[in-house]
């Protein structure tokens, strides 16, 4: 028979993880999104305006495992953003001429053209490429906080 000194409580569920005490279970039970933040920092290196940085985002929300491809189509893009297809079109062409995004159309047998496929690699190049100066810069920043971090140059 159980009594109180022998009864072990049950756990309530998991601890809440940080971005649910941020943003709340409900909200974080549609998933998590993760993108590099040097991504975010990098903007302008990385010649992106607002809209080409928001649709690059949303791409990127479709593209799960590192084997596979997004997929979705400029209408659904369309659709979350607020901006016409046509938009979200020329916003995507424009990634491609800048050698961000890779994009292949694709067709489906028996039903024709159908949403095109996209890659990433060229967006990895070039965080990749950049990453070493944003390194350096952190770098100088967490010296520069340090007690007799900053020295001037003598000449």
């Amino acid at each position: 028979m159980a009594t109180a000194s022998n009864v072990v409580p049950l756990k309530q569920g998991a601890p809440a993880r940080q971005s649910e005490k941020k943003f709340g279970r409900a909200v974080m039970s549609h998933g998590p999104y993760i993108v590099p933040a040097l991504m975010l920092r990098a903007q302008v290196r990385l010649n992106v305006n607002s809209t080409q940085m928001v649709v690059l985002l949303q791409l990127l929300d479709f593209w799960w495992t590192e084997d596979s491809s997004a997929h979705p189509s400029i209408k659904t893009i369309a659709e979350r953003i607020g901006l016409s297809t046509k938009q979200v079109q020329r916003t995507v062409d424009a990634l491609v001429e800048k050698g961000l995004i890779g994009k292949i159309n694709r067709r489906l047998p028996g039903r024709g053209k159908t949403s095109n496929e996209y890659k990433f690699d060229g967006l990895i190049k070039k965080l990749q490429a950049i990453e070493g100066d944003f390194d350096k810069a952190r770098k100088a920043k967490k010296a520069a906080a340090k007690p007799g971090g900053l020295i001037a140059n003598k000449e």
